[in-house]
């Protein structure tokens, strides 16, 4: 896939970069495999707005996607590649061979026509799912489930690829793609190969009309809203705050750390920070 860039004919094309994903884009959805998902504009069921700077946006449906991958033995041919508006990698849309459809994350590199393989037996080759017990260490793999038989969790953005260290007992030492070595078990599947769609983090939007099109809404600096507002509101003039930067909720900004912490830090060998 290619970067391509436009004609400056007005300042927001100038910078703009537009991703060529070929046929992909002009393929529709299979309306059964697609469902209805409402917009919640940020807020939640009493009204009230906890995700702030969110609303608008296109009209979209949510594909179903396949993270299970359980269908074992059975070939299943890719029949399109599509774009997908509710993630950042590509979904390739396979058929198996009983007939029946599902839509499924696309590996890079897989094309139209080619064909997917699940279970133990299958080939280590790209887009084939297999429990990390039957792949060998070094395998670069994506699509990673976290409890065998859940579906998929991890390594699932465009680009995003992760690595199969060794294996020890009943687990797997898997290297992330931020850096973290983690125990994932061996009963876990995952799927062989990197997430298509790699040059996704290279595109710039070019235009504030564009993000809109995402459903992202204008952000204002807190120092410019009132007090009722903002924990920095307010001031006579420009006022750079007087406090330690906060959030609407006054929360610090910097150096705060408000992660609940993680149940099961056993599995973490190494962290992604030092």
């Amino acid at each position: 896939m290619a970067i391509k860039k436009l004609k400056p004919t007005s300042p927001g094309r100038r910078q703009m970069t537009l991703l060529d994903i070929g046929d992909a884009a002009k393929e529709k959805p299979l309306k059964k495999l697609t469902r209805r998902l409402p917009r919640t504009g940020g807020r939640n069921n009493s009204g009230r707005i906890t995700s702030p700077r969110r609303g608008g946006g296109a009209k979209r449906r949510y594909r179903r996607i396949d993270f299970l991958r359980d269908k074992d033995v059975k070939p299943a041919r890719v029949e399109t590649l599509e774009r997908d508006p509710f993630r950042s990698a590509l979904i390739a849309r396979v058929v198996y061979s009983d007939g029946e459809r599902r839509y499924v994350l696309a590996p890079l590199g897989v094309r139209k026509g080619e064909t997917l393989v699940s279970g133990e037996k299958a080939d280590i080759q790209p887009g084939n799912t297999l429990p990390l017990h039957f792949m060998p260490a070094g395998t670069m793999i994506h699509n990673v489930e976290l409890r065998p038989g859940r579906g998929a969790q991890l390594v699932r953005s465009a680009g995003a690829t992760a690595q199969l260290l060794a294996k020890e007992g009943e687990y797997a030492h898997v290297k992330m793609p931020s850096g973290e070595v983690r125990l994932v078990s061996l009963r876990c599947r995952a799927t062989v190969g990197q997430v298509s769609n790699i040059d996704h983090a290279n595109v710039s939007l070019g235009k504030a009309g564009r993000k809109r099109w995402l459903g992202r809404r204008p952000r204002v600096r807190a120092v410019a809203m009132n007090p009722v507002d903002h924990p920095m509101g307010g001031g006579e003039g420009k006022s750079s705050g007087g406090r330690h930067p906060t959030s609407r909720n006054q929360t610090p900004a910097k150096g705060y750390k408000t992660g609940r912490g993680r149940r099961n830090k056993w599995m973490v060998i190494k962290a992604r920070t030092k």
